[in-house]
């Protein structure tokens, strides 16, 4: 979602489109206004609500009052005027709609996840959304002005479950920056990371949750080598991911599951934990492996899948949301059942015994990532804009959301 953001604002002040995104404040050693990282144009402002640290994102929900109120000060006092609000996620869905009550215009949101598709894999309690993601997504999606879904079946599920009016869901999927992934040859790209030349890597890229399916992949890799044991000396599966939340028992306890796991089954050596890498960095790892497997029970779009095609390597994901649109099956990768490690395990050693048919699928995962350039995608969110601005009634009851027993009075403008 981050790196949405980051990309489309970019996007959009090369277009001469001035964007300040507002986020909470993390750090009091941050400067308040960080320029230079958005274009021209573009601006981050970090609003100070609650503890100035990273936060538990349910409990950042009773923060969200003070930072509606500390931005409405911040745009007084800057005497700014902003023709829309671009709301992601359920937390800045919330603040949205408050602010439009103040501001008069409209609001156009997109939530990356929906807490009901998460809690529908969830194996846990540990694992579901709260009750008040799933009433604040609901109300997000009754009274914003223009939803945006990455794909069709994300809309569908806005409808399904959540009742959503399908008429106001705009579908436009996520973008990648061509200019930062691009196919670096695979020796050049191994030479900077420092993976040996021999090394054949299989790499996952994502958070550090039971809903990645990183433990099907783990599993997977053993049914590989246990099949084809010459693969043993040269092969490494990295996975790279941040590492847990320190407020987040649930990806605590999964990282350690994950490395008793990979323990139990004897492929120490095989499995490497690496962190977190910056984006500039990420184009190398992608560039040296093999392939990218993605083994998410749910994905909402899967960037990631498009960032390694964009680099020419093939995706082996997981028939669920996103990645069955991003994923061509037998194109620019293959598509497995959802937590089957047989499955998985084939379609790595077929890339992995046939080198020529994983040459081939990456370069045709280079021209279908092509299609997902933000300068194309950029224009569809601009139509998604002027179509709203042109529609906007700014004169409506309902305009805020419930916090506690707190709800905004409704605004004429």
């Amino acid at each position: 979602m981050n790196v949405y953001v980051r990309d489309l604002s970019r996007e959009l002040s090369r277009r001469g489109i001035a964007v300040d995104v507002y986020t909470r404040s993390q750090s009091s050693t941050i400067p308040r206004i960080s320029t230079g990282h958005l274009g021209e144009l573009g601006r981050v402002i970090h609003i100070p609500a609650g503890p100035e640290r990273p936060y538990n994102k349910n409990l950042v929900f009773d923060f969200l009052p003070e930072f509606v109120q500390r931005v409405q000060n911040f745009v007084a006092r800057e005497n700014i005027g902003y023709d829309l609000i671009h709301s992601h996620y359920w937390l800045s869905g919330w603040a949205s709609l408050n602010l439009r009550a103040t501001w008069c215009v409209p609001v156009i949101q997109m939530f990356h996840t929906l807490g009901e598709m998460k809690n529908r894999v969830a194996q846990t309690p540990e694992e579901r959304e709260s009750a008040r993601r799933i009433e604040v997504e609901g109300h997000v999606m009754r009274f914003a002005d223009r939803l945006v879904a990455a794909t069709p079946l994300e809309k569908g599920q806005m409808s399904w479950l959540y009742g959503a009016d399908a008429d106001k869901i705009s579908v436009v999927p996520a973008g990648v920056d061509l200019s930062l992934f691009r196919p670096i040859p695979r020796a050049e790209a191994k030479k900077r990371i420092g993976i040996p030349p021999d090394r054949r890597m299989i790499l996952f890229v994502g958070r550090i949750q039971p809903l990645k399916g990183i433990d099907t992949l783990i599993r997977a890799m053993k049914r590989v080598i246990h099949q084809y044991p010459d693969f043993g000396e040269s092969l490494w599966l990295t996975i790279i991911g941040g590492d847990p939340d320190p407020d987040s028992q649930l990806e605590r306890r999964e990282f350690e599951r994950l490395k008793q796991l990979r323990a139990e089954l004897g492929i120490g050596e095989l499995v490497t934990f690496l962190g977190a890498k910056s984006q500039d960095t990420l184009v190398y790892y992608y560039s040296a492996a093999e392939m990218v497997v993605m083994p998410s029970h749910y994905e909402s779009f899967g960037m990631v899948a498009l960032e390694a095609m964009a680099c020419g390597t093939p995706v082996i994901g997981s028939d669920v949301g996103g990645l069955s649109f991003s994923i061509e099956d037998g194109f620019n990768g293959y598509l497995v059942p959802g937590q089957d490690p047989d499955a998985l395990a084939d379609k790595i050693a077929l890339l992995l015994r046939h080198s020529g048919l994983r040459d081939h699928l990456g370069e045709q995962a280079i021209r279908w990532a092509e299609r997902y350039s933000w300068t194309y995608i950029a224009d569809e969110i601009l139509d998604v804009f002027e179509m709203v601005r042109a529609e906007f009634v700014p004169a409506r009851e309902g305009w805020g959301l419930v916090h506690e027993s707190q709800q905004p009075e409704p605004t004429a403008c």
